[in-house]
């Protein structure tokens, strides 16, 4: 069975337009830890347009804020506004901020507990941008535990030195039967580029919702992560629906754990909380599923999200893996 996932660096512009929302959001919560936000961003081009809706008695200079991450040459255009008063006074009572189904996934296939597809694309877009910290993107195809297939396209990165990282990371982190395995690679198959970024193109938050997640093979909610609060359940319903998914899989001993969350606008509990252990399906117990429960369970209040921005949300150092 083939399976393909893909992964993009940090200078992707979608990935740069999520780090710039997060870092809003980051200062905002800095300031008042009950902010409430939801921060659209979108980028290219020496433009940065910044939309959204926040309640916060905090007052952080966002043109700042943006302009240290992108540089002084980008005009920067702001239009945020009260959240609106119906949707503010659900949240207030302790209700999730939006209805909607997060969905959580955990597999014993690798460390990281993440599908194998991902963890390499992923693993090699690090290994390159390492060298080459520009725009890029990875795709990894495996057959049957071994690698198929594998794409690597990188700004400023001449293929041939390209070609030399790929098979570098190839020798340390190919699986033990790709010895024997037929696999193809392809290295800047349109050419080498130099043109990259927001120079090239213009980038979207919340656009790269599977790579956030667990790549395409695993079926996701839909809802995007950056520049929310955690009254927005689309990302602190999908972090527990993970943390769920990883403590169940340890418990039982599974190769996989699906979980699904679904809330109601302005409700604090779940209108659903289920789980399938390697394809049994049981009702989750034993969690406070409230958002506020998320919230104090999942320490989010520490929590920096500009960190979680780039390279996946799951898989990595965060409370919810």
């Amino acid at each position: 069975m083939k399976k393909t996932a893909e992964c993009v660096s940090p200078m992707h512009p979608d990935k740069i337009c999520d780090f710039i929302a997060d870092n809003i959001l980051d200062a905002y919560l800095e300031e008042d830890k009950n902010s409430r936000c939801a921060i659209e961003v979108m980028g290219g081009h020496n433009l940065i347009t910044i939309n959204g809706e926040v309640t916060s008695g905090a007052t952080p200079d966002i043109e700042k804020v943006v302009k240290s991450l992108v540089g002084n040459n980008f005009k920067v255009i702001c239009n945020i506004v009260k959240q609106s008063p119906e949707i503010a006074r659900g949240v207030v009572s302790g209700g999730a901020g939006d209805q909607g189904i997060m969905k959580g996934y955990a597999t014993s296939e690798t460390s990281s507990l993440m599908p194998l597809e991902y963890e390499l694309a992923r693993s090699l877009c690090n290994y390159i941008y390492d060298k080459y910290p520009y725009d890029g993107k990875t795709q990894i195809t495996t057959e049957n535990g071994c690698i198929n297939t594998i794409i690597a396209s990188f700004q400023n990165a001449p293929k041939k030195e390209l070609e030399k990282l790929v098979m570098e990371w190839f020798k340390k982190h190919g699986t033990k039967s790709n010895k024997i395995f037929q696999y193809e690679v392809f290295i800047n198959p349109a050419g080498d580029w130099s043109l990259g970024g927001f120079d090239a193109d213009t980038g979207l938050s919340g656009r790269k919702l599977i790579v956030d997640n667990y790549g395409p093979e695993i079926p996701i909610g839909g809802g995007s992560f950056s520049g929310k609060d955690y009254t927005k359940v689309d990302r602190s319903g999908a972090y527990m629906a993970r943390k769920i998914a990883v403590d169940l899989l340890k418990k039982h001993k599974a190769k996989e754990v699906h979980t699904k969350l679904a809330y109601a606008i302005g409700k604090a509990e779940p209108v659903m909380a289920v789980a399938s252990i390697d394809g049994l399906e049981i009702e989750i117990k034993g969690y406070d599923l409230t958002p506020k429960g998320i919230y104090e369970y999942l320490n989010l209040q520490e929590v920096k999200f500009s960190k979680t921005s780039n390279w996946g949300h799951f898989g990595r150092d965060f409370t919810w893996n």
